[in-house]
């Protein structure tokens, strides 16, 4: 099996900070709370045209945030450059690369030598933007359980807000794998007139019922830790960081494929030449790759932001949202030109999904190109094709330009 391809050697945006901005106004939020003040934190790259007609907007998956590209001023202690394989492919400069480095710089798939681009952290997260873990300022303490329950909806919402205050009226494109490709989705569907183009990658319209189990699994493993006593940890002393490390074991899996596993692992032991006869320690090299993975998520990435950007991907769908029960009645609006990409090994957000918007749009006359590529990665490989993905985007960013 062939090592994923990296675009890693091509030009970088260089070092970044993120910054911060506090929305003017509240937002009103889908489960009918209005939720004030709201900051969030988001990196640009490139250079803003004077028309502001070249801004491409990029959403990140469940444990992402604003630091898509470049060098992080202060790197982190974790790396948040998910993907199966990362460390190896990284190596020392892991920590501080953003999360989709290989598809953002100069000559890269999101060209910033042409395009502005535009990451956020999503509202609900726990790095910078507004979540569960911020300060409720009717309390003085973390929000935490009392966060109000957030849509993708809502997080679109937030952007488009975010947006405004920067004074950008419009977007070249959307782009973003998994749940950054709903944003996506949700962008064309709820603002049609703001957006030329998106591209949704290893993504949905509505997650297949696998997937919501196994979410509804992920989250169980949190709320069972006593830990997380009722989302109200912050301060305590104690989190739930048995529950959220089960979890990403979880949630880790369901990003991969059999292919996948069988050449990294097989059923090789991590350390001797026969079993050991012990429960409580890991024997083979997957279980130590699946602690090591639930070590780290624990050190970078908050459980009550991981219950509620959970949540709101798996009540993520078009068709109940926007089109009475019919996805074709909820794309009927839709304006922008789509390219959608779908991974062959993808069991939890399969090329049938994706499938399935192509043929609703086509249907509907909209333009549309679909592609699925062939490689045993499983969901991870929005992140780690990389490669693969930049001549396709390439060439259909090139096929619009500025209106």
């Amino acid at each position: 099996m062939s090592q994923p391809a990296t675009t890693l050697a091509a030009g970088s945006v260089g070092t970044v900070e993120t910054r911060h901005l506090d929305l003017p106004e509240p937002v009103r939020l889908d489960c009918g709370r209005e939720l004030h003040p709201v900051r969030v934190a988001y990196e640009t790259y490139g250079v803003l045209s004077p028309q502001r007609d070249n801004v491409i907007l990029v959403c990140h998956a469940l444990s992402g945030d604003a630091h898509a590209a470049g060098f992080a001023k202060a790197p982190p202690v974790e790396s948040t450059r998910d993907g199966f394989g990362a460390e190896e492919r990284d190596g020392a400069a892991g920590k501080g690369l953003g999360w989709w480095d290989g598809m953002i710089g100069p000559g890269k798939a999101f060209d910033t030598d042409r395009y502005f681009v535009v990451s956020t952290n999503l509202l609900g997260g726990c790095r910078g933007t507004t979540g569960p873990s911020s300060t409720d300022p009717a309390t003085g303490r973390p929000y935490g359980a009392d966060f109000p329950v957030i849509t993708v909806a809502d997080m679109v919402r937030t952007e488009r807000a975010f947006l405004d205050a920067l004074g950008i009226d419009r977007l070249a494109a959307v782009a973003g794998g998994s749940l950054g490709g709903m944003q996506a989705l949700e962008w064309a569907v709820r603002y049609p007139d703001q957006v030329d183009a998106i591209i949704p990658i290893a993504s949905t319209h509505a997650l297949h019922p696998q997937g919501v189990a196994w979410n509804a699994i992920a989250r169980d493993a949190i709320m069972r830790d006593p830990a997380w006593q009722g989302g109200s940890y912050h301060g305590t002393g104690s989190a739930p960081d048995a529950g959220m490390g089960l979890a990403r074991m979880v949630g880790h899996i369901t990003y991969l494929s059999a292919p996948g596993l069988e050449e990294k692992f097989g059923r090789r032991l991590q350390f001797a030449d026969d079993v050991r006869y012990t429960i409580t320690e890991p024997e083979f090299e997957v279980e130590s790759y699946l602690r090591h993975q639930a070590d780290s998520f624990v050190k970078r990435f908050d459980a009550n932001t991981y219950l509620y950007t959970s949540r709101a991907l798996t009540y993520f769908d078009l068709a109940r949202q926007h089109g009475g029960g019919s996805l074709v009645r909820a794309l009927e609006g839709v304006k922008a030109r789509t390219l959608l990409i779908a991974f062959s090994s993808d069991w939890l957000y399969p090329p049938a999904a994706s499938s399935e918007i192509a043929e609703a749009l086509g249907g509907l006359g909209k333009p549309v190109e679909f592609q699925v590529i062939e490689a045993p990665y499983g969901h991870d490989c929005f992140l780690l094709e990389e490669a693969r993905q930049t001549p396709i985007i390439k060439e259909f960013l090139a096929q619009g330009g500025p209106r």
